[in-house]
């Protein structure tokens, strides 16, 4: 049988609002792009009766055995969409979690993108949105990923046009917990990305913009305020931003050069740390 293979990007934070709270979630609005870090998803179908997912790599461990991709393919045999095709799936998990990279979630829009490609799946745009929210919120940003903004109505809207930035993505041993990020959150930003335009994704724009949950992991973590307070003093930076809840700090460049002498004086300092030179796609 065939082996399918795909590529799961990570994506980055540029900026994230919290503009308010209903019963059960914060709502946040977010500029989004995705980096050239991916798990790797080699996909194959198989005679079984069930199907079969594995996870492999560097930061496989501790993946729950209830995850994106075990709960989107229940969802999926649930609602008959399969056609009761079985998978045999491999994850190579190049993506830390607990980093604010969205690898999991990822996963599971990567996969969906490949089954609505290759026709195994037939779902109309409203089935998709209820789909991937019953997974995790974050789902729907990977269904075609490419620069994508978030408005605080819920609407999202892509655009094509590449930003050229070139990224070095920090992680410290530890993850930051989601849940206690956004307990924290006492104020609330007015919106600013309900009129989505690409000229939002313009550096002197994004440089002006903020991640809401920053300043609350950074006050839990210190370890996190001393690598950013670090990072903002290298050369050629142009901002410096954590993605998601974290805990990955993100150094953005606008030439590969910059990144790689970035990264050669953060090992030096950092030696312990995960640190990887990328670039949006």
């Amino acid at each position: 049988m065939s082996v399918f293979k795909i590529k799961s990007y990570a994506k980055i934070n540029l900026a994230l609002n919290v503009i308010g709270k209903n019963a059960k979630l914060h709502k946040v609005e977010s500029l989004i792009s995705f980096i050239n870090l991916y798990d790797l998803i080699y996909i194959k179908k198989t005679k079984n009766k069930d199907h079969k997912i594995i996870f492999n790599g560097k930061f496989s461990k501790n993946i729950n055995k209830i995850n994106t991709i075990s709960t989107l393919l229940k969802l999926l045999d649930t609602e008959k969409l399969l056609n009761h095709q079985k998978f045999q799936i491999k994850i190579k998990k190049n993506i830390p979690h607990k980093a604010g990279l969205g690898g999991g979630s990822m996963n599971a829009a990567s996969l969906i993108n490949f089954f609505i490609n290759k026709k195994i799946l037939k779902i109309k745009n409203e089935e998709l949105k209820n789909l991937t929210a019953k997974i995790g919120s974050d789902v729907i940003l990977g269904i075609r990923p490419t620069n994508t903004i978030l408005s605080s109505n819920g609407k999202i809207k892509k655009f094509d046009k590449k930003i050229k930035l070139y990224v070095l993505v920090v992680k410290p041993e530890f993850g930051c917990s989601t849940k206690y990020i956004y307990s924290k959150v006492n104020s609330f930003s007015k919106p600013q990305f309900n009129s989505p335009q690409q000229k939002m994704f313009k550096l002197e724009y994004l440089k002006t913009l903020n991640n809401d949950l920053e300043k609350i992991a950074l006050n839990k973590y210190p370890k996190l305020n001393k690598i950013k307070s670090f990072l903002v003093t290298l050369p050629n930076i142009k901002f410096v931003r954590m993605s998601g809840s974290g805990s990955s700090i993100v150094a953005y460049f606008h030439s590969q050069q910059a990144c790689s002498n970035a990264y050669r004086q953060f090992k030096r300092k950092f030696n312990s740390h995960w640190c990887i030179e990328s670039k949006t796609i």
